[in-house]
């Protein structure tokens, strides 16, 4: 006979961990303060009078949303006294997460770079209605504002990031193929190889967190992204190698210098070339590349 019983509390957090993760990490562009929030989240909802819940998904993801906006805030001064650029953290993601088109799209590094320019409260909107598909009414629940107020911050945060991602993404065919011409040029020094994959406008952004050697800046233009990367090939002591994943739902990929992880590359690609590049090199932020890390939006 098995004894083992699971209180109702635990299932229904454990049965939607995922969604909670995908929710906090989104938000955050953060897997340690993601976790960090379902924690918080867990202490909150163990609390909670289950005979009075309708929808635990619902408000599930209300607590975390809630907990989420806290730890956007505290993020937000961190990252104005970070050394350089600051880019999400890669995540190594399972194949079902790049077959879901939109949840892949929404959770590329280039989007969630886009996301860090919104304000707390029109993250947190965006990525409930946008990514999760979550009615205003529930919204509106999440932020405390009234369902016309989360209407018209969800109108506001759209407008902001359709203006700065592309209008021709690429297919994943597509983008894969890029991805895999980038890897074999890099790794076998073919810098001509690398111009060609390169559109003339292509942005390069670094992320070394003051830890590792990492540009201040963003690096603009085929050329200049070119004279970069072959600068750090150079000083670069040791073998290179990269190995094509998947990073965020999207193809990337890990790159290594004798064996040990240098930096994870992510791309933005339109019209079969790279037009943006994402380069982590932060090691803090390299801790979830290994193994897989499950997300969802259901």
């Amino acid at each position: 006979m098995n004894n083992h019983v699971t209180d109702p509390a635990t299932e229904a957090f454990v049965a939607h961990r995922d969604l909670l993760f995908t929710v906090a990490y989104e938000m955050l562009g953060s897997a340690a303060d993601a976790e960090d929030v379902l924690q918080e989240a867990w202490l909150r909802w163990v609390e909670v009078d289950l005979a009075q819940v309708r929808d635990q998904r619902a408000y599930l993801v209300r607590i975390t949303t809630r907990q989420a906006l806290n730890r956007l805030r505290t993020l937000k001064r961190r990252k104005e006294a970070y050394v350089g650029p600051w880019l999400p953290e890669p995540l190594l993601t399972a194949p079902d997460v790049a077959e879901d088109v939109e949840l892949s799209e929404n959770l590329s590094l280039a989007l969630m770079f886009i996301l860090e320019t919104l304000s707390p409260t029109e993250r947190a909107v965006f990525v409930l209605h946008e990514v999760f598909d979550f009615g205003y009414d529930e919204i509106a629940a999440a932020i405390d504002k009234s369902p016309a107020a989360a209407r018209q911050i969800a109108y506001r945060a759209r407008q902001h990031v359709d203006a700065r991602r592309p209008r021709t993404p690429a297919s994943p065919e597509e983008a894969r193929e890029a991805s895999n011409s980038f890897r074999r040029a890099l790794v076998t020094g073919d810098l001509q190889g690398l111009l060609d994959v390169l559109a003339p406008d292509v942005v390069f952004v670094s992320d070394g967190g003051g830890l590792r050697l990492a540009a201040l800046r963003q690096v603009v233009g085929a050329d200049k992204v070119l004279r970069y990367m072959a600068g750090s090939i150079d000083k670069a002591d040791g073998t290179l190698t990269g190995e094509t994943t998947m990073i965020n739902g999207n193809p990337g990929l890990i790159l290594r210098l004798d064996g040990v992880i240098d930096g994870v590359l992510a791309f933005r690609v339109e019209n079969a070339r790279v037009t943006d590049l994402y380069y982590v090199r932060n090691p803090e932020k390299l801790t979830r590349v290994e193994s897989e890390t499950p997300l969802t939006s259901r």
